[in-house]
């Protein structure tokens, strides 16, 4: 994937929130919860700066220290409030994805890393397609309810536009850590749908004896 110049300035040094499961792609909105200290201390310190978050998801490793994706997606935080117990309820907002190029030896609690968004400069324009097909997804998407006694509203499912019906399903659908960093991997917007389509094919295929799964 070639690099381009940037066409907003983004921080190269990120701090990076790991969450398996927890999926930013840009231009959507990612509730959060915030209750650990060393990431309390993480939001005291991007609310005083950039705003900006690095979610990441996590490659293996030692448990304490789990090795970081190579891939992770940064959202800059347009709404925090103060819990009711001590903790954080912020929304991120994806921004661009960036590539990890090395974490830095930093004295604070949380992981920060020198962050490279220039191969990810498509991810700054408007939201617009580059292909996909609608009725395809749509066929997958009812397969996939359908195996989870889950029912879907056509009329809904018709009307959203279609980049942000993909993101949505890519980040709320139970899907694996490694699915989940495929579908950020993705190289553009059309080939998120196709991996997202993909994956809704493989489930439908899947053990229907099995346990119906529900949706997060």
């Amino acid at each position: 994937m070639a690099s381009r110049p940037l066409r907003i300035e983004l921080p190269q040094t990120l701090p990076v929130f790991p969450l398996d499961g927890a999926l930013l792609l840009p231009g959507a909105e990612l509730p959060l919860r915030i209750f650990e200290p060393r990431y309390l201390n993480m939001l005291d310190d991007v609310m005083a700066g950039a705003r900006m978050i690095g979610m990441v998801q996590t490659s293996g490793g030692d448990r304490a220290q789990p090795s970081l994706a190579r891939i992770g997606c940064a959202g800059r935080v347009t709404r925090f409030r103060d819990g009711a117990e001590g903790d954080y309820l912020i929304t991120l907002t994806g921004v661009c994805r960036f590539r990890m190029v090395e974490e830095l030896d930093r004295p604070t609690p949380y992981r920060q890393v020198k962050a490279d968004f220039s191969p990810f400069t498509d991810d700054l324009e408007p939201g617009r397609r580059t292909g996909g097909e609608r009725a395809r997804l749509s066929k997958a998407l009812r397969a996939y309810l359908n195996r989870r006694d889950l029912d879907v509203d056509d009329s809904a499912l018709n009307a959203a536009p279609l980049d942000e019906l993909v993101a949505g399903l890519a980040m709320s659908l139970p899907f694996s850590p490694a699915e989940k960093q495929a579908l950020l991997e993705a190289p553009d917007r059309a080939d998120r749908q196709d991996v997202l389509t993909a994956l809704l094919e493989i489930d439908a295929l899947g053990d229907d004896d099995g346990p119906p799964e529900t949706l997060q």
